[in-house]
């Protein structure tokens, strides 16, 4: 059973078998669904099942997913789940060895630039998308002059919000109400910069 609660990924070793780019679309893509077979997730990354589910182990070698009971199992495939609500990192579990900083900020760079692979995408298909959809989804930039108490309670505030909102969707979805749900991404970077 997956834990409710978000893990702190606070180790270099677990850091670094996240910080592969494929292995964090596959943690993203089983986020998503919940639950799913390397079969599954090779056919939305466009990868080989092989290279997926060496990719999946890793994963779990490090407690970032479990085996899960997935509906309809004959014992023929494996079924993984996510083994937490999400994942965290903080500057504080690895500043005090270059080393750790650094991975953790290859990390971030990956991340980064697979947040912009997936606006992107969207962009292409804008005009693809439903009238609704087109009007719901938002690109935003904020500049504020905050102290760095003022910038976390912001950040815990719209962790909290986001939560919520992903609590009462997942919520609505399992009670049967899947029309017009589609996946949606929020990526929101909170930091300080000077002109």
């Amino acid at each position: 059973m997956a834990s409710k609660e978000s893990r702190r990924v606070s180790d270099l070793g677990t850091l670094k078998a996240f910080g592969h780019p494929l292995r964090m679309k596959l943690y993203r893509a089983l986020y998503i669904a919940r639950q799913a077979t390397a079969s599954q997730l090779a056919e939305q990354v466009d990868e080989q099942v092989s290279l997926v589910s060496y990719h999946l182990r890793k994963l779990a070698d490090h407690g970032l997913i479990e085996a899960a009971d997935g509906p309809g199992r004959d014992g023929r495939e494996r079924w993984w789940q996510p083994a937490s609500k999400g994942l965290n990192f903080h500057d504080e579990d690895f500043r005090d060895a270059p080393e750790k900083a650094a991975t953790r900020a290859a990390v971030g760079r990956i991340s980064f630039d697979q947040h912009i692979e997936m606006y992107q995408r969207f962009l292409d298909a804008y005009q693809s998308w439903p009238a609704e959809w087109r009007t719901a989804s938002n690109s935003a930039e904020y500049l504020a002059r905050l102290t760095a108490e003022e910038l976390s309670a912001l950040s815990r505030e719209v962790h909290e919000l986001v939560d919520r909102y992903e609590e009462q969707g997942r919520a609505r979805e399992e009670a049967g109400d899947t029309e017009n749900r589609e996946n949606v991404a929020l990526h929101l970077y909170g930091f300080p910069f000077r002109t």
